[in-house]
This record gives C-alpha cells, structure tokens and sequence, in this order.
C-alpha cells in the first residue's frame, strides 16, 4: 500500500486538498494529513474543516511514498517551519513524488529546490518562482522529475491524474 503526506495549516485551499486526497484514497492508498498540531482542525479557506492524523514534527519522509501540498495561504506559513522545508528536500533528494499546486510553490521556493526546473503555480507567485530559478510555465500540469504542478483549482483534474500516475509508477520496494 502507498502512504502519501499532506501538508496543511490554517487557510489551505479546501479544493486542493480534499480533490486529491479523496482521489488517492480511491486508489487504495494511505493518506497522512499532517499540520502544525495533532488532531487538531485546520479550516480551509472556504470553512471545510480538516482534522489532523499527525504532527508536522513527528513526520519522517522515509515513512512516505509522495508528499502533497496544497496551496491557499497556508504555504506562506508552512514555508516558515525548518521542518517542512527539510521534509520538502528529503522527499527531493529521495526522488519521491512531489506534488505542490497554487501558492504552494511558495515552499518549494523555500525549500530551495527549484532551480532550473519546469514548473508552474498561480499566477500571483510567477515571479517568485521564476526568481527562486525555476522555469515558470502557463500548463494546467507540468511534471519535471519527481515534481509536479499546477496553478489552481481548475486544473485538479489534471493534478491528480498525474499525481496518481506517477505514485502508481513507482514500485513498492
């Protein structure tokens, strides 16, 4: 079975997080949310409530076959946290499926993992991740590496198809 890590703090985009934690979870696959506490509720940015299954701190990356982080106004918090930033690099550097979408580019950004790769995000944070040396691209999804993205809710189709496509690709070791 795959275990996938979802990132979350207040603000997330609901949308973001429930297309393609419910899409995961049709594939039989184990989804982790993990925010800032433990079995707390986390409200999206249109109200939907999300409790949490554990503590960002309490998270290691070798538990994990993807990582996926939502975007809203979320990331700009979570990208503040050395942890989530060292979860992002482990998952990077282990060649793990990646998947940010909207605002959450802003912790790859952070997470300095960017550099000369294709990738895209909502309009609003083009220019940073053009300036964190990533190859900005107007695509409803777009896969470098281990990396995928996409730039807002209209392209959740799109996201999670590749999403699952590319965890599905990877073999149970």
């Amino acid at each position: 079975m795959k275990h996938i890590l979802a990132l979350i703090d207040d603000v997330y985009e609901d949308l973001e997080l429930w297309y393609p934690k419910l899409r995961l979870e049709e594939e039989g696959w184990n989804v982790v949310v993990a925010a800032p506490a433990l079995e707390r509720t986390y409200t999206g940015k249109h109200g939907y409530p999300c409790v949490s299954d554990a503590a960002i701190h309490d998270v290691a990356a070798e538990d994990y076959d993807a990582l996926l982080l939502p975007g809203g106004f979320a990331p700009d918090k979570l990208r503040r946290d050395p942890k989530v930033l060292e979860l992002v690099r482990e998952f990077q550097e282990a060649g793990k499926p990646i998947a940010h979408i909207c605002h959450a580019g802003w912790i790859m950004i952070s997470a300095k993992v960017l550099k000369d790769k294709r990738t895209t995000s909502t309009v609003g944070i083009k220019d940073d991740m053009a300036n964190a040396g990533g190859i900005w691209m107007d695509e409803p999804v777009v896969i470098d590496g281990n990396q995928i993205a996409s730039r807002t809710p209209k392209d959740l189709p799109a996201f999670s198809k590749a999403l699952v496509d590319m965890i599905a690709s990877v073999s149970d070791a």
